[in-house]
């Protein structure tokens, strides 16, 4: 069984687009999380996960956006996430907001004979925590799953322990380790593998500076889009 595991897809319809170019035939679809905020296309990208998700969670920006409130982002990223939120509200229907509000926070579902754990930042639930690889084996090795799915820090790892995999297939529209590529996870021949592909970050750039954005927040979103190791 082929599994594809997406990740903070956050609008970027390039991205998304270069994965499901090398990643054309699966059997199931998760998706952790933040499809909304940052990147120039939410629509399309909310209207993906809408039809081919076999299951989802919400993320802090999918819930910020639908309930209006703030998305617990990091300092840095906040003047950039309100920014392109404002505008992504004018981009989707009542229909869309229904969609986003009614995500489930945590998803437990079997497939390839293995209990998969999908949330965004935390496997309890919490929307906006930055957890990384030891925090959330520390915090979570009790849970009754053999794959627990995280998303959220938009940085990848995949450790296992205690019996269990651990994942975070890192960012497919904002990867915050390295711009311009990719990334996501892939479950198939019973094994977890990252995966991390280029894409044109140009299109996006190109799309984001012909939004309704001040050229500050889309020079803010260009550095992040393209930044290198």
């Amino acid at each position: 069984m082929k599994i594809l595991i997406l990740s903070d897809i956050h609008g970027n319809l390039p991205a998304l687009e270069a994965v499901l170019a090398t990643e054309s035939n699966w059997d199931a679809l998760f998706f952790l999380g933040d499809v909304v905020d940052y990147g120039p296309e939410p629509k399309p990208c909310l209207d993906f996960i809408r039809r081919n998700a076999d299951f989802y969670v919400r993320g802090n920006h999918d819930h910020a956006l639908a309930y209006g409130v703030d998305c617990g982002c990091r300092a840095d990223l906040r003047a950039m996430s309100v920014a392109t939120r404002h505008w992504h509200q004018t981009l989707l229907d009542e229909n869309d907001l229904d969609f986003l509000k009614l995500m489930p926070i945590i998803h437990s579902t079997i497939a390839d004979g293995k209990r998969f754990w999908l949330a965004h930042a935390s496997p309890r639930g919490e929307l906006s925590s930055y957890l990384n690889a030891d925090d959330v084996i520390a915090a979570n090795a009790d849970i009754d799953a053999d794959v627990i799915l995280v998303g959220h820090t938009h940085l990848p790892f995949l450790r296992e322990a205690k019996g269990k995999l651990f994942c975070n297939p890192g960012s497919v529209g904002l990867a915050r380790d390295h711009g311009g590529e990719a990334c996501y996870a892939l479950w198939q021949d019973d094994q977890l593998v990252l995966k991390r592909i280029p894409y044109d970050v140009s299109a996006t750039v190109a799309r984001l500076e012909k939004a309704p954005l001040k050229k500050d927040i889309v020079d803010a979103l260009r550095i992040v889009l393209t930044k290198q190791r």
